[in-house]
């Protein structure tokens, strides 16, 4: 992993963990995701380009559910580098700006409340010259009370 600050997360995940953590479910080990940075409430991913995720072959540009995918496990992973106690996404909201069309897609996430009952992150779809493709917010569920921040 790039650029980490384990003491960035001492409640939640860091390092191997938070690698080993975001490669477990098989769709996100599926897409490659790839832990590039963490520090301070922030968390940057990337992705490597497969063929698979074209629904337009003619551009070839990605399928907007990748990119709402990746805005949600980014929204969420950033949450757990600061507490263990996100569960499950809420909501999301994911506005697209323009055709991915290349890559590797660097995500982009931020903390932006951690609650006792719901947390919140903004993300980031970019492409490899950093152009906006797609953002979003999510909002998602925590258990045992959370943690105040």
């Amino acid at each position: 992993m790039v650029g980490e600050n384990p003491s960035a997360s001492p409640d939640g995940l860091a390092g191997a963990a938070l690698q080993s953590a975001l490669s477990i479910a098989p769709f996100h080990a599926w897409l490659g995701l790839r832990v590039e940075d963490v520090n301070d409430g922030v968390l940057h991913l990337s992705m490597p380009w497969r063929d698979e995720i074209v629904s337009n072959p003619r551009i070839p540009s990605v399928h907007g559910g990748v990119l709402a995918s990746l805005i949600d496990l980014a929204g969420m992973y950033v949450l757990l580098t600061r507490t263990r106690a996100v569960s499950a996404t809420a909501s999301l909201h994911v506005d697209y700006h323009r055709p991915a069309s290349g890559g590797p897609l660097h995500v982009h996430a931020r903390v932006v409340k951690i609650g006792r009952t719901l947390s919140v992150a903004d993300s980031e779809v970019r492409s490899p010259d950093g152009v906006l493709l797609a953002s979003g917010r999510g909002s998602y569920l925590m258990r045992d009370g959370g943690i105040a921040a």
